[in-house]
């Protein structure tokens, strides 16, 4: 029995669903212990509300139907093994049951090893039905641990399913098994579909909070784009190239929180996700991801604001942003589009490994060049600059101490839902697993905020640009801050302390650097 809770937990991490209708195409049967069990599909389900009546698709009922295509197929040695007058001849249980109550699965003798399927000698001492699942009923929820039993006659190949409805009334994480226990049916093969439903739709349970969440955020998108906007449009004739690119990631996080939510939406209605809505999602998505982390990178590099280009290194950031998109995309199109069920963990990690690496790299080249950025700002004297690269600094560290802490409880989250170390792993953490999926989201986009602050649009954006040492002599009173929009002259400090003798002890200028790089 502790192979089969084993195999239950290793199946939720696999076949969780991503749609509500779970479809079987000649599916195989895996000999676990003394029982035969192909693994039907998990799901978190709502209860029922208590107006459960109301017309629609959110009408409040919970359920998990067996719809009049379910089929089980022998084959023809199992089959001639019995006569055509048989009532009965082999017998398929499907097994319905909160992981809650995985304890009332099987039995044993004398706290031996335990047994899903029931034994003669577990029969005389237990009570159980012979060549059947061994369950005990949850007084508390009537639809867990339930069994629906559906019989061969006499020397048929096939058996179909009536149309069964099991009826959720207590919230939880719910599995689907459908078992034989008799050797006989050895290769039997499972087609058909069965549909899950919550109050509000057939929407998963762990999703629907995300629906919530992606409305929130085009929303968030569309107020952040309108403050832009208008700063944008106040001062269109001072706008840096870098202030086009926060324009465009701005575009591209609005448009993909909206393709995600009526992905979402639809999903609801339809218990399906439409492929096309969901392409669009995962590909914008990708290329707004790239996008931003372009811009970072280029940013700490002090692009446009101390040096002219990127010089030699233009190649470099081009390859490693046009690598990230493909393994991004690649990873987004496998685990989203037209899947009704999760990656397995190997393909899981063959397509999360480059694309974590690929990060890794982001994060190690963004701190380096603003290493090398600030070094540089601070030999020259360019105060303002400095100044506004050290927020925009200190808020990048941030934001990688808490993306590291968050991957720590992560992580945590995954061992303690796969090894049941948690105090209620299924019963509690589906609820909460949509913030995994919203903390990355809420993370880029707060590094984002913190982008359109640093470098808002003003009518002294030009003034933060790059400049020969020349034009970056001014008056005191003139300068104005960038991130504040007051006037302070930006440049007033940077000329009482800039010296040009001095400046050519600090080695190569813009210029010569970038050809060099």
């Amino acid at each position: 029995m502790g192979g089969i809770l084993a195999l239950a937990v290793v199946a939720i991490c696999i076949w969780s669903t991503d749609a509500s209708v779970h479809e079987y195409v000649h599916e195989h049967f895996v000999g676990q212990g003394n029982a035969y069990i192909f693994f039907g599909g998990s799901e978190g389900i709502y209860a029922s509300t208590s107006n459960a009546n109301r017309s629609g698709i959110g009408n409040g009922r919970s359920y998990i139907r067996f719809d009049h295509s379910v089929t089980f197929t022998r084959t023809e040695e199992a089959a001639a093994k019995h006569a055509a007058s048989e009532h009965k001849s082999g017998l398929v249980q499907a097994v319905v049951f909160d992981v809650a109550d995985r304890d009332l699965l099987g039995g044993s003798l004398y706290g031996g090893h335990l047994a899903l399927c029931c034994t003669p000698d577990l029969a005389r001492d237990v009570g159980c039905n012979q060549g059947e699942v061994i369950l005990r009923h949850n007084p508390e929820n009537a639809g867990s641990p339930k069994a629906i039993n559906v019989f061969f006659r006499g020397n048929d190949l096939t058996t179909t399913m009536g149309v069964e409805e099991v009826k959720i009334t207590k919230s939880g994480m719910y599995i689907l098994y459908f078992v034989y226990c008799d050797p006989q049916l050895d290769g039997l093969m499972i087609d058909g579909k069965t549909v899950w439903k919550n109050p509000h739709g057939y929407l998963p349970g762990r999703m629907v909070a995300l629906m919530t969440f992606y409305g929130f955020m085009s929303l968030a998108y569309l107020a952040l784009g309108l403050v832009w906007f208008l700063q944008y449009s106040r001062f269109w004739k001072d706008i840096l190239q870098l202030q086009n690119w926060i324009t465009l990631v701005i575009g591209l996080g609005m448009t993909e929180m909206s393709f995600w939510y009526f992905d979402y939406a639809n999903f609801n209605i339809r218990g399906g996700r439409p492929m096309g809505i969901t392409i669009w999602a995962v590909t914008i998505g990708a290329l707004k991801k790239t996008i931003a982390r372009l811009l970072v990178l280029v940013v700490s590099m002090g692009y446009g604001v101390v040096r002219p280009t990127l010089g030699g290194l233009t190649s470099k950031v081009l390859l490693l942003g046009t690598t990230y998109f493909a393994a991004l995309e690649t990873m987004d199109v496998v685990e989203h589009v037209g899947r009704i069920d999760e990656m397995s963990n190997k393909t899981r990690l063959l397509l999360v490994l480059p694309v974590a690496i690929l990060d890794a790299f982001f994060i190690l080249w963004i701190f380096n060049s603003l290493s090398k950025t600030l070094e540089k700002l601070q030999a020259r004297k360019l105060v303002v600059k400095l100044e506004l690269y050290r927020r925009f600094t200190n808020s990048l560290t941030l934001a990688v101490i808490a993306s590291v802490a968050w991957i720590g409880y992560e992580a945590s989250f995954s061992l303690s839902f796969l090894y049941f170390k948690a105090s209620d792993p299924f019963g509690e953490n589906w609820q909460n697993a949509w913030v995994i999926s919203a903390f990355w989201n809420v993370v880029s986009f707060l590094l984002l905020c913190v982008l359109c602050v640093l470098w808002a649009p003003s009518q002294n954006s030009m003034r933060y640009a790059y400049s020969d040492e020349s034009t970056e002599k001014f008056d005191e009173d003139e300068a104005v801050g960038l991130t504040t929009g007051t006037l302070k002259n930006s440049f007033d400090i940077e000329k009482a302390v800039l010296k040009p003798d001095k400046e050519k002890k600090f080695g190569l200028d813009d210029t010569e650097e970038d050809k060099q790089e």
